[in-house]
């Protein structure tokens, strides 16, 4: 029997190489395929290109703000997606404290600031606690600069305007994972237990020595997870 495609969604100014890991462990025995998400300002549009362009039925893992794109694909096509991972991510519409911050740090990279907000104000919010993490900050500043400084925009505005997915996902009915890192300073554990709560057919995985990347700071503990998810 061929296995399900799966689909993987990237974060914020990430592209592929966030899922290096996963696209190499699991590529041998299914197709994968990257869902780019930089050519719309609204997460509505992002998914509807997404399920344009992906096979009839499929297995869906998106991260952080593919999480978020891949919560939307289930509100447009739930009977499309029969696998559901949501790693490191929030279901919920944007607060105004956090719509707040990102003025400033839209405003920088139009003034080409790009480098200086990813390496002072993100990035550092990716790794596991205080740990030191150089290959994978050097890795997500670059995925960031390729991407450049209209997909930041770009993909501020669609966070900044995001709906509440909870009813979407109290919809669903297909096999579902919640995992995140034990440490994700982003998207904090309550996001992922309302996540499960919503989800009819749903597992938590807390990946140890891990914060908002569990892909690239423990690939080996994340594709142990994926396949459980993909294969159970």
């Amino acid at each position: 029997m061929t296995k399900l495609p799966l689909v993987l969604v990237p974060g914020m100014m990430c592209d592929a190489r966030l899922f290096a890991p996963q696209i190499a462990a699991f590529s041998v025995e299914r197709v994968v395929h990257h869902a780019p998400i930089s050519d719309h300002d609204n997460v509505e549009a992002l998914a509807a290109d997404i399920l344009k362009n992906a096979p009839p039925r499929f297995a869906l893992a998106g991260l952080s703000m593919g999480g978020i794109v891949a919560m939307e694909v289930v509100r447009q096509a739930a009977g499309r997606v029969e696998r559901l991972a949501l790693l490191d991510t929030n279901p919920f519409a944007e607060t105004d404290v956090v719509k707040a911050k990102r003025g400033p740090q839209m405003d920088a990279v139009r003034e080409g600031r790009l480098a200086e907000v990813m390496t002072r104000e993100m990035i550092p919010l990716y790794r596991h606690g205080r740990c030191e993490t150089p290959e994978m900050d050097a890795l997500a500043l670059d995925m960031a600069l390729d991407l450049g400084a209209e997909v930041f925009l770009r993909q501020s505005r669609a966070l900044m305007t995001r709906p509440d997915q909870i009813e979407a996902l109290r919809a669903y009915r297909g096999s579902a994972l919640v995992l995140t890192g034990e440490n994700d300073r982003l998207c904090p554990m309550d996001r992922h237990l309302a996540m499960c709560d919503a989800l009819e057919k749903s597992r938590l995985e807390v990946i140890e020595g891990a914060g908002h990347l569990p892909t690239l700071e423990q690939p080996e503990a994340t594709n142990r997870a994926l396949e459980d998810w993909l294969e159970n």
